[in-house]
């Protein structure tokens, strides 16, 4: 039986999968699934939109640096993060030294159409919001391949199938996942 060492990060773009992948791999391992987004918004007792609405961005990201670090302190287990996380080189260099990062990578098509029709995107409630997406996955791209693995996604690969492709990247790592 391979056990996790590490908590694994996952990171990438909104849409790519971070949550539903994340959750698969947790199930996978037998280990816990947490999400950073969900420990913010119990901590605020608010949604992430209501507040960026609130308090700002600024605000919301230092929130999040908090809980980053709290959960990474933690038992190992499968953290995903919201897709502005990583770009954090105070996030990156918390995930560096207490976990590993997992970019889930996905083209912008695949991307958009899996956000287009989603309403619970602060980032996206813009006049164009798929020339938003592309403006945002460009400049995150260099960032999110800074990640320790690189896993790519596909849109005829299930929940699953993707899952199976992260363990598999992980088992190549005996300091994240091997036999005790």
């Amino acid at each position: 039986m391979l056990r996790l060492k590490k908590t694994v990060v996952m990171v990438g773009m909104m849409g790519a999968g971070k949550t539903a992948v994340g959750t698969a791999v947790a199930r996978q391992l037998g280990v816990p699934f947490l999400d950073s987004d969900e420990e913010i918004v119990k901590a605020a007792h608010r949604s992430i939109a209501e507040i960026f609405a609130r308090d700002g961005e600024p605000f919301f990201r230092a929130r999040e640096t908090e809980v980053l670090g709290r959960l990474l302190r933690g038992e190992p287990c499968i953290l995903s993060t919201g897709g502005g996380a990583f770009l954090s080189p105070v996030n990156r260099d918390l995930i560096r030294e207490a976990g590993v990062s997992v970019w889930l990578r996905a083209d912008l098509d695949l991307l958009w159409q899996r956000v287009r029709h989603k309403t619970t995107r602060p980032l996206l409630r813009t006049e164009n919001p798929r020339e938003t997406l592309r403006q945002l996955y460009e400049a995150r791209v260099p960032l999110y391949a800074m990640a320790d693995i690189a896993v790519d996604s596909a849109a005829d690969l299930s929940v699953e199938d993707m899952a199976s492709k992260v363990v598999a990247a992980l088992a190549e790592r005996a300091e994240v996942l091997g036999k005790d």
